[in-house]
């Protein structure tokens, strides 16, 4: 099934891609370490958030598929589950 991204995932993406590249300044500038690790872990919890996104997403998306042809569903969200837990 091919997925179809919303601009709210693209949106959040980008700035991820805005914070690291924050990061890779604040390296560039011989900021605090602390600092510089805070500034990940923000990277990490915005991805975390950003994966989660689209997991939902496309769970959502594959339950209505899935429900139209009168399948049952509850592979699909044990699988989305493992996915979320595989990523962290």
């Amino acid at each position: 099934m091919n997925m179809n991204y919303d601009d709210n995932v693209v949106r959040r993406l980008k700035r991820l891609e805005g914070q690291v590249r924050g990061v890779l300044n604040m390296m560039e500038e011989g900021k605090n370490c602390k600092d510089v690790v805070a500034q990940l872990s923000a990277v990490r919890s915005a991805t975390d958030k950003a994966m989660a996104y689209i997991v939902a997403m496309n769970l959502e998306q594959c339950i209505l598929e899935e429900h139209a042809k009168g399948n049952d569903t509850g592979a699909l969200v044990k699988e989305a589950v493992e996915l979320l837990i595989k990523s962290r």
